[in-house]
């Protein structure tokens, strides 16, 4: 055998040999992980992630969810629905005593769908009819009324009750679940957020980019000044932009976090 064909011969076994290596490195890393993600999941931890519209909660907290095996409750729909039974009644966003009446008589829960979550309220899906910017607008206006943040309180709690879940909102992690075991607020720039929340809705709306854009900083507006659980971080919430950051990386981020942490 010539000594080029030994070179070459010797190159391949290196090669092959690199290869075996970087395969069981591959594997013990996919089994570390696979462990560590099934030692959260026996955990049964409550997760929040508050933020503000678009910044990519809902995407983010269905993944992560999906890949522990918990429940994903999206908290920002029971606000909607809540809204969509008042605009029905006729209320206006600051009836307190209409809107006490409406909520003793609201019967709203999440059932599994084909492709999502579905939000029955008195055992009618109204989830198609909740992502109108009308909507939108209603929700932050009512959100701001104790008499529906009493209502949805006690609603939400009760469903962290068997905890195991991913609750997606506002005030999660600062009001509704104070002693959460992982707390996360999400945020991006106001255009990346508008870009996001456009792409979304525009086969549903007509609205525009501008009009997208216009429609969040109002609503930063109304929900960070609000006297009651203002939109903003809680004090040991980690925070994370994800302007510049995939969903898949924002979740990597996240169960990096938890896998240290717990």
């Amino acid at each position: 055998m010539s000594c080029s064909a030994v070179a070459a011969a010797f190159s391949a076994v290196v090669a092959q040999g690199l290869l075996w290596r970087s395969r069981r490195r591959s594997r013990r890393a996919f089994v570390a992980r696979y462990l560590s993600v099934t030692k959260i999941q026996l955990k049964r931890l409550i997760i929040t992630i508050d933020g503000p519209a678009g910044a990519g909660k809902t995407t983010v907290s269905r993944i992560l969810a999906d890949r522990l095996g918990y429940r994903y409750i999206d908290t920002g729909a029971l606000y909607r629905g809540v809204a969509l039974e008042a605009i029905s009644s006729g209320l206006s966003h600051d009836d307190d005593m209409g809107l006490e009446k409406l909520c003793s008589k609201l019967k709203m829960k999440f059932m599994p769908g084909e492709k999502d979550l579905r939000l029955l309220s008195n055992d009618s899906d109204i989830t198609d009819q909740i992502r109108t910017s009308e909507i939108t607008m209603f929700a932050s206006a009512v959100s701001a009324r104790p008499v529906v943040r009493r209502f949805l309180l006690d609603l939400q709690r009760d469903m962290g009750r068997e905890k195991g879940v991913v609750f997606e909102g506002r005030d999660m992690g600062s009001v509704v679940f104070p002693d959460a075991d992982v707390k996360f607020y999400l945020d991006a720039s106001c255009k990346v957020r508008a870009l996001r929340r456009y792409k979304e809705i525009r086969s549903k709306t007509s609205q525009t980019l501008e009009e997208v854009e216009k429609d969040i900083k109002r609503r930063d507006e109304n929900d960070s000044t609000r006297d009651l659980a203002p939109l903003k971080p809680a004090e040991d919430a980690i925070i994370i932009d994800s302007t510049d950051i995939s969903a898949k990386g924002v979740v990597d981020r996240m169960l990096s976090y938890i896998e240290n942490r717990h």
